[in-house]
C-alpha cells in the first residue's frame, strides 16, 4: 500500500509502498478515505511532538474510512461500517490498524473529509471549553490563532455556548474566516495591540492559547479576574513562562489541555463530548471548514500548507 512514511527527523518524508498491516487482538483495519493534518504532524516528523512513536512510522493523525478486517476476539464495529478515529499516527496511508475502542461510526450523511476534519479539533475545543474551563454564556472567550484548525472551532463552540467570541488572527482574510464561524470582535496580530483592544471590549474569561508566545504574554495581562487560560499548544514556538504572583493577585487559572491524554486514564470525557458533537453536527450546528483538499501523493504539498500557515480550518489529504 501507498503511505507517507516518516524515516527520520532531518530527511523530508516522501510517500512510498509498504506492507499493508493486519489486525491484532482489539483492532480494525480500516480502508481509510480521508485523513486530516494536525499542527502535531510537524511536530512529528522533526521528532519534538511528546507522542511521536519510534521511527520509522506513517504521519497522520486523524482518519475516517471503512472497516475492512477486525482482528481476533474484537467485537467490531462491524466490516463496512463507516468511522472516524483519532490514530495518534498512521493514517497518511491507504489503509491503517487501530484499537477499535477508538472508532466512532460516522453518520449517513457525513463525508469522509468532514469525518477526517472533525474528531481532533472540535474534541480538543469541546473538553477544553466545556470540560475543563466551564465557560458560562455571557463570558467574554478570546481565542488565538482563531483560523486555525483548532482556533475555528473554538470560535464556533464558544459561540454556541453562549459566550462573546473575540477572535485573533493573522490578517483580514483570516479574520473573515472566523467572522463567518461566529466570532463577535475581531483583533488583527499583526497591526493591532492585543492587550489594549481587549481589555477594551471589557477583558478575557476564558482565553483558548494554541499560539503561545508573546501573544500569550499580552491575553495574559488583559485578563479578568477568575478568568481561565487554556494551553492549547504553541505554534509560534514559544512556551511562554506564567508569573505566580500575577495568578495570585487576580485569581487567576491557566490549565493545560492536552486533548489525547484522556484517552490514558479518562477516556469517557472523550467519548461523551463526541456524542455531543456528533449530534450537533447531525442537526446543522457545526461544520468542519476544510481550506483544501490533497491527494495523498501530494502530502509534502499538505504539509507545507500548515508549516507556512497558508491554510485556514483543516487541510484534509484523501487517499485516491
Amino acid at each position: 500500500m501507498r503511505a507517507y512514511q516518516i524515516t527520520s527527523h532531518e530527511i523530508r518524508p516522501d510517500v512510498t509502498d509498504i506492507a499493508k498491516p493486519e489486525p491484532s487482538k482489539g483492532e480494525i483495519r480500516i480502508r481509510i478515505g480521508a485523513c486530516g493534518l494536525n499542527f502535531a504532524d510537524l511536530l512529528m516528523q522533526k521528532g519534538t511532538y511528546q507522542d511521536t512513536p519510534p521511527l520509522p512510522f506513517v504521519g497522520g493523525m486523524e482518519v475516517a474510512g471503512v472497516v475492512d478486517a477486525i482482528g481476533s476476539d474484537t467485537a467490531g464495529p462491524a466490516i463496512g461500517t463507516r468511522v472516524a478515529v483519532f490514530a495518534g499516527h498512521g493514517g497518511l496511508a491507504e489503509y491503517g490498524c487501530y484499537d477499535a475502542r477508538r472508532a466512532v461510526p460516522l453518520p449517513d450523511d457525513m463525508s469522509f473529509e468532514d469525518a477526517a476534519a472533525f474528531v481532533v479539533a472540535y474534541g480538543t475545543s469541546h473538553v477544553a471549553l466545556d470540560y475543563r474551563a466551564r465557560l458560562q454564556p455571557g463570558e467574554t472567550l478570546v481565542v488565538l490563532g482563531a483560523a486555525g484548525g483548532v482556533g475555528l472551532t473554538a470560535v464556533e463552540i464558544g459561540k454556541l455556548m453562549g459566550a462573546t467570541v473575540i477572535a485573533c488572527a493573522r490578517g483580514a482574510d483570516k479574520l473573515a474566516v472566523a467572522k463567518q464561524a461566529g466570532a463577535d470582535h475581531l483583533i488583527d496580530t499583526t497591526t493591532e495591540d492585543l492587550r489594549s483592544v481587549i481589555k477594551s471590549l471589557g477583558g478575557a474569561d476564558v482565553v483558548y492559547d494554541p499560539v503561545g508566545g508573546d501573544q500569550f504574554k499580552a491575553v495574559f495581562r488583559a485578563c479578568n479576574p477568575e478568568a481561565r487560560l487554556l494551553p492549547i499548544g504553541f505554534a509560534s514556538g514559544d512556551i511562554p513562562q506564567i508569573p505566580a504572583n500575577h495568578l495570585l493577585v487576580k485569581n487567576l487559572t491557566v490549565m493545560g489541555l492536552y486533548w489525547g491524554g484522556y484517552l490514558g486514564f479518562k477516556p469517557k470525557v472523550i467519548t461523551d463530548s463526541l456524542t455531543t458533537l456528533m449530534g450537533w453536527y447531525g442537526k446543522g450546528r457545526i461544520k468542519p471548514h476544510i481550506s483544501h483538499v490533497i491527494p495523498l501523493d501530494k502530502a509534502n504539498d499538505a504539509m507545507d500548507l500548515l508549516r507556512s500557515r497558508k491554510s485556514t480550518g483543516k487541510v484534509v489529504v484523501t487517499m485516491s
